[in-house]
């Protein structure tokens, strides 16, 4: 399949039911939501999807399911993180066998690699396969830090043709372009800078809080690219209370009780991840029943999206 990198992106969470399995009939109605709402495509085995605790049976089962649904509609995209270069390749290998359209992927994790040894990760992974690839460039999280020189090193390598900018330094968006233009494309990785970031020349949106509210999140993207500025900045100033809990270390746990209180998830997580209790609880869920209880009228925004 041929498709762009721009839209909304949702970095789906997997579905747990209370015994700890998948919950594939969740995943698969979540997964309506966000094709209804008019996401451009799909990524799944992300941080918020809890990648580090699923085994690769359950990728694939995540996979297949979600290939089924979308019929060739939208692209399926998943996340490579793993700390060996070989255990990498051996993902991309399994990725390519369940059919994915395109990969995400992350730095070497837990050693932090220097730049050459960054550059050599990801330049090794890309020339094992044809699928298109989006470097996932969060140095706050995941410590290593994507440079515009390392990028330069990296665009010889034609697969790799996105940028999840996740600096969580908006001015880095306009650094890109005046370094590559259109050679990379831009989404944003962090909620609530979405808006900032697409003004100043972001194509796309890696979103999370689109898990919970799908339409609010494409409504969002679609203003803006309409260049309807000032209705998007007030639909942002209402939702920029949920964005920012994007950004928590437990922001799988506040993402999932949100998708569980607007009615399209559940909050079940895998250990060593605990559902929220007490006064956290009381806070996030407080922010989250009032964006609820103060949801906007949205727009007739699907014409903004042709």
């Amino acid at each position: 399949m041929q498709f762009e990198w721009k839209g909304v992106m949702p970095a789906l969470t997997t579905k747990f039911t209370p015994s700890d399995t998948l919950d594939i009939d969740l995943f698969e109605e979540n997964l309506a939501l966000q094709v209804e709402a008019g996401v451009s495509g799909i990524i799944l085995g992300g941080s918020l999807g809890e990648a580090s605790v699923l085994t690769n049976a359950e990728k694939e089962q995540l996979v297949k399911a979600a290939l089924q649904q979308l019929a060739a509609k939208l692209p399926v995209i998943i996340n490579i993180a793993e700390g060996n270069t070989s255990v990498a390749l051996e993902q991309v290998r399994l990725a390519e066998k369940w059919g994915v359209q395109g990969l995400m992927i992350l730095p070497p994790m837990r050693y932090k690699a220097d730049d050459a040894e960054t550059v050599a990760y990801f330049t090794t992974i890309a020339r094992s396969t044809e699928l298109p690839i989006m470097i996932y460039n969060n140095p706050v999280d995941y410590k290593i830090n994507v440079t515009l020189d390392m990028f330069e090193q990296l665009a010889v390598c034609n697969n790799i043709g996105a940028i999840k900018e996740s600096t969580r330094d908006v001015t880095n968006v306009t650094r890109l372009i005046n370094r590559f233009g259109d050679r990379y494309k831009i989404l944003c990785g962090v909620d609530p800078l979405a808006l900032e970031e697409l003004v100043t020349g972001a194509v796309g949106w890696v979103a999370g809080l689109v898990c919970a509210f799908p339409r609010e999140t494409v409504a969002l993207y679609a203003l803006v690219k309409a260049g309807k500025i000032q209705e998007a900045v007030e639909l942002y100033r209402w939702f920029m209370p949920l964005l920012e809990l994007d950004i928590h270390p437990k922001l799988v746990q506040y993402i999932k009780l949100a998708e569980q209180l607007a009615g399209v998830g559940t909050e079940w997580v895998r250990a060593p991840r605990l559902i929220l209790q007490g006064e956290e609880r009381g806070a996030v869920t407080q922010i989250i029943q009032h964006a609820l209880n103060t949801r906007p009228i949205l727009p007739a925004y699907h014409a903004l999206l042709k």
